[in-house]
């Protein structure tokens, strides 16, 4: 369709991102009921995650944007949680399976409608992928392999958490169950507060070259990528409470970690250092993500 026929209203931006997501979920569902029906959990969550990708990555191409593609890591885990439930084994104690189903709905809606209010529509491209453009050839095998299928399995590895947590692990209730739900709602929080201060400083049209170094980002550089990364060490913790022997899907947290603190977190300090002078200075007093216990260090 190319980028003329993309600029449209935001209402018809919006309405092609529901298609998208709508017939990715079908495709999904037919891939999930029919195509590996007598597979393996992991592999069917594995399937059904591929098809929706290569769906989304349809319409990036179709209209050349591949932010087609942002909302789902927020989207997908709303979906393979009620979908996991839905075939619990007996025994799965029923508070833990709501419990965390509702974590991931109320972290994945808010995150959905983050992106949403923030989204100038299909004529917007995110600067990520737009710096990729002329750089990278050809442009959209880097977008289907970086900018689809990478994001696809880091969630999924996340996503693997969530067999356990609502669908297989028959242990009891107890303290770690506690735990998770206190580093799940925290980080969920804790990424609701920073997105809302970022909002906040933003609409507020700073002075060229400002910094955000009030309220939680005065502790942190990317306190909204804090409070991501510890959503997902939370589902973890789920899954150890519900079956220690998923101990190994620590694999999903620790990529996710791993995905912020050697990619995005020096992705956007560096354009930061680019745009902002004070920045340097600013990353000398105030640490990418963890606050420092014994508090900020001297100007």
């Amino acid at each position: 369709m190319g980028r003329a026929g993309r600029q449209v209203s935001l209402a018809v931006g919006f309405a092609w991102i529901a298609v998208a997501y709508a017939l990715a979920g079908v495709v999904a569902a037919v891939v999930w009921t029919l195509v590996v029906p007598n597979a393996a959990t992991w592999e069917r969550i594995a399937a059904a995650d591929a098809a929706a990708t290569v769906v989304v990555f349809g319409f990036s191409v179709l209209f050349d944007n591949s932010s087609f593609y942002d909302p789902y890591w927020s989207v997908a885990p709303m979906v393979i949680a009620p979908a996991l439930a839905a075939q619990s084994v007996s025994g799965v104690p029923p508070v833990r399976r709501a419990v965390v189903i509702a974590l991931v709905l109320v972290w994945g809606a808010r995150l959905t409608f983050n992106w949403a209010r923030g989204w100038q529509g299909l004529a917007h491209e995110d600067w990520r992928y737009a710096d990729y453009r002329g750089k990278r050839s050809p442009y959209w095998v880097t977008s289907f392999v970086a900018f689809h299928v990478m994001p696809t399995l880091w969630v999924y590895l996340g996503c693997l958490s969530l067999i356990p947590a609502v669908a297989t692990g028959t242990r009891p209730i107890g303290p770690l169950d506690a735990a998770a739900v206190v580093v799940t709602a925290g980080a969920i929080a804790i990424e609701a507060v920073a997105d809302e201060q970022l909002r906040a400083f933003r609409l507020g049209q700073p002075a060229p070259g400002r910094i955000l170094d009030t309220g939680l980002w005065a502790l942190s550089r990317h306190p909204n990528y804090l409070g991501e990364l510890s959503f997902w060490w939370g589902l973890y913790l789920f899954a150890l409470a519900a079956n220690p022997s998923w101990w190994w899907a620590i694999a999903g947290a620790l990529s996710i970690t791993m995905l912020f603190v050697f990619l995005s977190v020096p992705l956007l300090d560096k354009r930061s250092l680019a745009r902002r002078p004070q920045y340097r200075e600013h990353m000398k007093r105030v640490p990418a993500l963890f606050p420092r216990l014994l508090g900020r260090r001297a100007g």
